[in-house]
């Protein structure tokens, strides 16, 4: 069964309008880790627009209290970032290529370019026994290079997919793809995890393009889902797919 993780950056955004402190960011994780998600994915950015540093201490406190879930914290690996997961030790690192400006993560590493960079980073995860995941395009030539560099896993990047209508025949290229590169990913001897404008429309279609998939990480649809039918049940929802 493909693992939920959810990410928690919208939840954030959302109690950054205002300075009361509520929605509360581990209130709303523990609600879906009591739900049944496997996990809690974050994302700091240097601005703090939605996970701030406190959150990331204050979620690794709660997870102690769920010692069958899993932190997974994503990022550029810049040296606070690289510290703050080192006091930190999460039990993933996801490694993001992302410019401080973007609003959103929209492409994978050119790990070729960044090897150096990206093997240092690995490197230091690797003295603490943190498993690593490297934010990859549908590109079936970058997982070899993402085991060369020492990677545990790679996370597709499922933008593209996502934005694509459903069932479109734009969908079914991507799909293609993901599924070529992820094949890639098992010859190489890594493990897949994916995220990013997963729903539970395209979701169900993704997960058979991708059957060795070992984890999901979904923010901003099941944040949407919950408006309507509350995190509880969303959890529940997504969980039925993925199994």
């Amino acid at each position: 069964m493909t693992k939920l993780s959810v990410n928690l950056n919208a939840v954030a955004m959302l109690r950054n309008r205002r300075d009361i402190g509520w929605p509360s960011v581990t209130g709303i994780a523990r609600l879906v880790l009591q739900a049944g998600a496997a996990g809690i994915t974050v994302h700091p950015r240097p601005d703090e627009r939605h996970i701030r540093k406190r959150d990331v201490a204050d979620l690794s406190e709660l997870l102690k209290n769920f010692p069958d879930a899993e932190f997974n914290i994503e990022g550029y690996p810049s040296e606070d970032f690289l510290q703050l997961v080192e006091k930190v030790k999460p039990h993933q690192v996801t490694f993001v290529p992302d410019d401080p400006e973007q609003l959103t993560s929209d492409h994978g590493w050119d790990i070729d370019v960044n090897f150096s960079l990206l093997k240092a980073s690995i490197n230091r995860m690797k003295a603490l026994n943190i498993r690593t995941s490297l934010f990859i395009d549908e590109d079936p030539n970058l997982p070899p290079d993402a085991k060369e560099v020492g990677a545990d896993r790679v996370e597709l990047y499922t933008g593209p997919y996502g934005a694509s209508l459903p069932n479109s025949p734009n969908a079914q290229h991507h799909l293609q793809r993901l599924g070529v590169t992820a094949r890639a990913a098992n010859a190489a001897g890594l493990k897949i995890n994916a995220g990013h404008d997963l729903t539970l429309e395209n979701l169900p279609a993704f997960v058979e393009a991708v059957p060795d998939l070992a984890e999901v990480s979904i923010g901003h649809g099941i944040t949407a889902d919950a408006l309507l039918v509350g995190f509880d049940e969303a959890v529940k929802q997504y969980k039925t797919v993925l199994s």
